[in-house]
């Protein structure tokens, strides 16, 4: 086939995927008209997610997006894509790479979706310089809650503007994103990845700092193992590696990025305090992937399993956010685990540290620098934050109390320690906010006059989608109920070890037998 001949079958097949897609967003319209002729609330079906959050949906009461999925066209002049909201990173990683491209922010794990990114608030280490992933966004197709379809951009005259920035962050609470446009930039085969030691939280700081002020780096994040240890990472797009020094993370046999790091770090303590190798672009991207961050430790922690390379080996198949994730949920664990990215202010990230460190002895801590969007372009997103100021993402893991209300109280002192320090909480997680304490942190007339103007009263609020029930914590008392005996059992089950854990275990393997012939192995 000549290559004239390759390009019109791909523009063909390109056309056809419109096409399809079209005709896709045409039935999701009229079923969300339907449901706005009868009064009906709605929420979106996206068929999978990463967010730490308990779905409430019912069946009968959804816009199923789960088809749109696929990676649409290109415009490699333009360094743009069109890409529907239901493709994985991996997935959207493996095209641009395709086309010598990448997303501007990649989120570290490869089943965050393009929507969710968009939709929630996800940052990586190439966000010092773009900002959240909703950064490289520059349009965005929209299903109204009245059916309407309509496209909003970022630029400076669209008439939907403030539909587009507040659609960012919104949690799908303004309309069904079906499309979106992105940015992409030019893609290498490497990252030269540049680990410093270093001893100390404000040596930490000064280091992440200068870093973003260097213009040769694509890439930044840190892992503190302890207040007195740390490694700082810095990226840089290659095309060719350092001879002798390549380094994948996405092999069983490959060690796990944060335990990596960590040996590297014991390896130039008091020498040279640096050092460098060559890793692939997509292995860097999902680097985390294994093992997810470090959580995979508190599985073997909570199974009184050895944690050696044998192992984890042994054990790997269980090891990636999709198995590991969905076993959370599973397993009833989530109600136990503090998952959190609270950003803070340069200036205030010591003090919280500090802070965190006495209050839950978690470690380690992940740091990612996040660059603010300008004011203008917060259409209803958090007054509290200082705008077009970089804050540090810090990335905290780990199991909290067991007792749901100490588990509450403890996730709500993280809460307003945030805000106190003029920071941000991210809401892919659970909020413990009362609602009147939310709407302190964000603009509530100006959102609920965006939910009114683009007909988006049909889906949930984003306060109901993200808050918890508080116990008589906090907000209104609780009202006491007699404990039935099938709620006495089902508390029994899931706080009795491991049986709660040997269920999501079970479930995931379910999902793994599908997939794979895990058995076999």
């Amino acid at each position: 086939m000549t290559r004239g001949k390759s390009k019109n079958h791909a523009a063909q097949r390109q056309t056809q995927s419109m096409d399809t897609h079209k005709a896709e967003v045409a039935q999701l319209a009229e079923r969300v008209r339907t449901f706005q002729e009868a009064s009906i609330p709605f929420r979106i079906y996206h068929g999978s997610t990463l967010s730490t959050r308990e779905s409430a949906r019912k069946k009968n009461e959804i816009i199923d997006t789960s088809r749109l999925n696929h990676v649409l066209q290109f415009n490699k002049q333009k360094k743009t894509v069109l890409v529907e909201p239901n493709v994985p990173m991996d997935a959207l990683v493996d095209a641009t790479l395709a086309e010598g491209l990448l997303p501007k922010v990649v989120m570290e794990l490869p089943n965050i979706t393009v929507g969710g990114g968009f939709a929630g608030t996800s940052g990586e280490s190439s966000s010092f310089r773009y900002g959240l992933f909703d950064r490289g966004i520059r349009g965005i197709e929209v299903v109204l809650g009245n059916g309407e379809v309509l496209w909003a951009t970022n630029e400076p005259d669209d008439a939907h503007r403030d539909l587009f920035f507040a659609c960012a962050g919104s949690c799908g609470t303004l309309g069904v994103v079906t499309l979106l446009e992105m940015d992409l930039i030019d893609a290498k085969a490497f990252v030269e990845l540049e680990y410093r030691a270093v001893e100390s939280v404000p040596e930490a700081i000064n280091v992440l700092q200068e870093a973003e002020q260097d213009a040769s780096v694509d890439y930044i994040d840190g892992i503190l193992y302890s207040k007195s240890s740390g490694c700082i990472m810095i990226g840089r797009l290659q095309d060719d590696p350092i001879p002798g020094r390549v380094q994948s993370f996405d092999k069983a046999t490959d060690p796990w990025h944060y335990l990596h790091a960590e040996s590297i770090l014991d390896r130039i303590k008091g020498k040279e305090k640096s050092y460098k190798e060559s890793v692939p672009t997509k292995t860097y991207l999902f680097r985390y992937d294994r093992g997810v961050f470090w959580s995979g430790l508190r599985a073997f922690k909570y199974f009184c399993t050895p944690f050696n390379a044998v192992t984890r080996y042994l054990l790997d198949a269980y090891m990636y956010s999709r198995t590991m994730v969905h076993a959370l949920h599973r397993s009833g664990l989530s109600s136990q685990t503090i998952i959190q990215d609270l950003a803070v202010p340069y200036e205030s990230a010591e003090a919280f540290i500090e802070w965190t460190d006495q209050k839950t002895g978690l470690w380690p801590l992940w740091l990612c620098p996040v660059k603010a969007p300008p004011q203008d372009e917060c259409t209803f997103s958090v007054t509290n934050v200082s705008p077009e100021k970089t804050l540090l993402d810090i990335g905290i893991w780990g199991m909290g109390p067991k007792d749901g209300r100490k588990f509450i109280a403890l996730n709500r002192e993280f809460e307003a320690k945030v805000a106190e320090l003029r920071g941000l909480k991210c809401l892919y997680a659970h909020a413990y906010y009362t609602e009147d304490e939310f709407w302190r942190i964000y603009d509530e007339k100006r959102y609920r006059g965006l939910r009114s103007k683009y007909h988006a009263e049909s889906l949930p609020s984003i306060y109901d989608k993200v808050k918890v029930d508080l116990q008589g914590v906090a907000g209104t008392k609780r009202a006491t109920k007699q404990e039935t005996w099938g709620q006495w059992a089902s508390r029994n089950f899931w706080g009795t070890w491991p049986l709660g854990g040997l269920y999501g275990v079970a479930s995931a393997t379910k999902g793994l037998v599908v997939e794979s012939d895990f058995l076999l192995k």
